[in-house]
């Protein structure tokens, strides 16, 4: 690849609808793909993928917006940190508007916590370094994705022997999500289109258990629309062949073992929780990471006081039937109306890569308390670039 937009060629894309449409035609019954990333979700409906499909194929809004995931209960969390005295809490923007059981991040700052934005946990590490009367927590989450950053920022910390320096550590593991929603009889998956960016750094070989144990087919696929159209291609192919596989779309990218580098930074600074909670989903175990008791002394849930109270979401919001794949954005019934991008009353109209952001960002919204889909642009293979968290946590 050269040029991005050798992956938006809208001939490329229109002989890739007619082959799948071809195909479904063969198909014996409807299918569910579950895409697993909230980035794929976004370019499904930045390019209006998902109105092209045949009506046969339906997808699925998957668990892979670690923003959105988070529970009521760690942002209050997070916030009892923030209210200690000297401290400077640091954070990505996604994570500063999603409301906790009172309030959230942003409104907290508003009040008077020391909350800054960060781009990067070796900002929040320059932080401490230049205010060494402070402690700065960094509120660490995301998937395998951004875990070797944190892990090498606490191995930096170490190094340097930055002792007012620590993290909240919220990271989530695909892999046990994956295995909780295929355990799940509400959901009915008929195949997956794999995550990119977490494939990166963990390799296609961790899937094999999903062909193997629950015989599904998964494409792990790059974000651009001819990536996310051939995957749905090669999933066609192997459910009429009877073939349960694990296919490598984005092997521009994605090596079957991973990264070597980033996956052993990851297992020298964290091991696996027993238990962690995703809102939607509960308790899930083996599914977050915490620091390894080596360095406890940058473990923020070891220097500060915490609640650690589990928080019901709000009646009325349906995030967790969404991140579930149960339901659709459009069939929550505040969602559009209560729940905004300005007002959000559940995570995944706050995320950039939440899907009721996709929904309520690309869709149009006329239709909205109508048991209905709102409708949905048709196929825009423009040149701008794709939106995404400023921290890719997927």
């Amino acid at each position: 690849m050269k040029y991005v937009d050798e992956f938006r060629e809208p001939e490329k894309a229109e002989g890739l609808r007619r082959e799948i449409t071809k195909l479904s035609q063969k198909l014996e019954k409807p299918i569910k793909i579950m895409e697993v990333c909230g980035g794929h979700t976004h370019s499904i409906f930045k390019y209006g993928i998902e109105e092209i499909l045949p009506n046969r194929i339906e997808l699925i809004h998957g668990p892979g917006c670690p923003v959105c995931v988070m529970p009521k209960g760690r942002i209050d969390d997070a916030i009892a940190i923030c209210e200690h005295d000297n401290v400077i809490f640091t954070t990505f923007g996604d994570a500063m508007r999603v409301p906790g059981s009172h309030t959230s991040l942003l409104q907290a700052r508003a009040t008077g916590a020391d909350i800054r934005m960060v781009y990067s946990p070796l900002d929040s590490l320059q932080i401490a370094k230049d205010n060494p009367d402070k402690e700065i927590v960094f509120f660490g989450l995301g998937f395998e994705t951004t875990a070797p950053s944190t892990a090498l920022t606490i191995l930096q910390a170490a190094a340097e022997n930055i002792s007012n320096f620590s993290m909240f550590c919220n990271h989530v593991l695909v892999i046990p999500a994956l295995k909780a929603l295929l355990d799940n009889p509400d959901l009915q998956l008929d195949g997956f289109v794999g995550p990119g960016h977490v494939s990166m750094v963990i390799g296609t070989d961790p899937y094999q258990f999903i062909p193997q144990q629950y015989h599904k087919p998964i494409v792990v696929s790059g974000f651009e629309p001819l990536d996310i159209l051939q995957s749905i291609w090669m999933l066609l192919q192997q459910i009429l062949e009877n073939r349960c596989e694990v296919e490598n779309q984005y092997n521009r990218i994605v090596q079957p073992a991973g990264n070597q580098t980033a996956l052993a930074a990851i297992n020298k600074v964290f091991m696996a929780r027993e238990k962690f909670e995703w809102r939607g989903l509960g308790d899930i175990p083996e599914s977050g990471l915490q620091i390894r008791p080596e360095y406890a002394q940058f473990d923020a849930e070891l220097k500060f006081t915490i609640p650690n109270i589990k928080v019901a979401d709000h009646k009325a919001c349906k995030c967790g039937e969404i991140l579930k794949g149960v339901l659709k954005p459009w069939q929550c019934k505040v969602f559009g109306t209560a729940c905004t991008p300005e007002t959000p009353i559940g995570t995944c109209m706050v995320s950039s890569e939440g899907a009721c952001a996709a929904y309520y960002k690309y869709g149009r919204l006329s239709t909205i308390g109508k048991n209905t889909m709102p409708e949905k642009p048709k196929l825009a293979l423009s040149q701008e670039p794709l939106p995404s968290c400023s921290t890719s946590l997927v």
